[in-house]
């Protein structure tokens, strides 16, 4: 009796996103340049917060407005993402709507878009407009609305995490708590003799997903360009505080 072709693999055929997302990715770049409203919901992770590197041949990024031309450099990435910034927003604590659009490839990251949301301004400064607060909270609701973005909402450790604008507006895209992760930043410069162990276990303002504690790269670490490899390999708050 002959035998039946054997079926191929499941563990041999390469993941669904790694076909789909790319096309995904390219269509939702090309809504973007045409400045059209037009979505394609692709699950995603946003950040909203209070307001308060790597480099080698195999990693690089590339931005929408600069295509064909390869950073290999991610300080270079970070300076184009400010030289954007700018034109954009008109400088002078400006804000826009449109989108910076940056690809990174690396064997080190996963298949994900993230969204990096602007802190929400209380007051207007420079040329802010009035109205800013309110054009700020339109924008991160009109991303952490969907049912497939996942919420960072990040609030700094020395604040008061029951006035969190992060949580508050999270609170209000998912009142569930289905999709929000709670991150708390900062926590190397709370007062002395004070430690966030009762925020990180949710005891103030329990999270159904939970929070995660972050201890933020010093100035010093920015103005020296320290790379994100480095400052872990000298990470001390962590491992010295057992709490």
């Amino acid at each position: 009796m002959a035998e039946e072709p054997a079926s191929p693999s499941l563990a041999s055929a390469p993941p669904l996103g790694s076909s789909v997302i790319p096309i995904v990715n390219k269509l939702q770049d090309i809504f973007a340049h045409l400045g059209s409203q037009s979505t394609i919901e692709l699950p995603q992770v946003a950040v909203t917060k209070k307001k308060g590197d790597g480099s080698g041949e195999d990693e690089w990024g590339e931005f929408l407005h600069l295509p064909g031309k390869r950073f290999y450099d991610f300080s270079e990435i970070r300076n184009e993402i400010q030289a954007e910034t700018a034109k954009e927003a008109r400088g002078n604590k400006g804000v826009s709507d449109k989108q910076i659009r940056l690809k990174i490839f690396s064997p080190n990251v996963l298949d994900i878009t993230l969204v990096d949301l602007p802190g929400i301004t209380k007051v207007p400064v420079g040329d802010q407009p009035s109205d800013i607060e309110a054009r700020i909270r339109t924008m991160i609701m009109s991303y952490i609305k969907k049912p497939s973005c996942l919420i960072l909402a990040v609030t700094a450790a020395n604040s008061d995490l029951a006035n969190s604008d992060a949580l508050q507006i999270a609170g209000n895209a998912d009142p569930d708590g289905y999709r929000t992760f709670g991150i708390i930043t900062k926590l190397d410069i709370m007062d002395r003799g004070t430690d966030a162990r009762n925020l990180l276990l949710g005891k103030v303002i329990p999270l159904r997903l939970g929070y995660v504690g972050v201890v933020n790269r010093s100035q010093e670490d920015i103005i020296l360009n320290r790379s994100i490899k480095d400052a872990l390999a000298a990470e001390l708050f962590f491992r010295s505080r057992p709490v």
